[in-house]
């Protein structure tokens, strides 16, 4: 089973922009890998379009995104155009063909005995298939998130966790319930009170011990 702080399994795939190695394909970036039980399915599509909508605001961040569907990449074409032309947005980034369920398999999203082959099977069949993945310049799984066929996912959300995630690696800080950018964040535990003057010679407000705020670093 996969973990948050686990290696994100390396593996090589044909995608609708070419062969991919994908740790090469991060490089020093962060990424999004998001799945999906089948392609030109109803809410996939939707959620292809919005990230599709997306993508820029990802691209500030050094956020590359990448989808995955156990169909072959030759669908993934075909599929494209009906997102464009339902959705509004043109899909440019990269679409994983996995008709031979490796990588699914491999991201723990279906079990070893679901077969080799996409064909026969349907939405309900991959049901599992329905995970986001970030994944740090590390190669390192940052978070994943699951969610129901019938359910759309929050990819605002999505953006939120990246820059909450990429806040707390440069400045050592954590970001409360419900936080956004801008609003204030917390001092890190293994940030010794020394360590925060340094950083903090305004100091911050400490409701507890163990509970420093402080305004989001800039």
């Amino acid at each position: 089973m996969l973990r948050i702080n686990d290696d994100a399994p390396n593996f090589t795939a044909d995608t609708s922009q070419g062969k991919i190695n994908f740790h090469e394909w991060i490089g020093d970036s962060w990424a999004i890998l998001f799945s999906h039980p089948k392609d030109f399915t109803p809410v996939c599509t939707t959620e292809l379009g919005y990230m599709a909508g997306l993508q820029p605001e990802f691209e500030k961040r050094n956020t590359k995104i990448i989808g995955l569907s156990v169909d072959p990449v030759g669908s993934h074409s075909k599929w494209a155009t009906d997102i464009e032309e339902t959705q509004g947005h043109k899909v440019r980034f990269p679409m994983i063909g996995d008709p031979e369920l490796k990588i699914a398999k491999l991201y723990d999203m279906l079990p070893a005995e679901a077969g080799e082959t996409c064909e026969g099977r349907t939405a309900t069949n991959n049901a599992t298939v329905r995970t986001v993945f970030v994944i740090g310049p590390d190669k390192k799984i940052k978070l994943m998130l699951s969610y129901p066929m019938s359910t759309g996912r929050n990819f605002d959300e999505v953006l939120r966790v990246v820059d909450a995630m990429q806040l707390s690696a440069k400045h050592k800080v954590g970001t409360p319930v419900n936080w956004k950018s801008g609003d204030d964040v917390i001092i890190l535990p293994s940030v010794s009170d020394e360590e925060a003057k340094q950083k903090y010679p305004a100091g911050w407000k400490a409701p507890r011990p163990y509970l420093r705020i402080v305004p989001q670093p800039k």
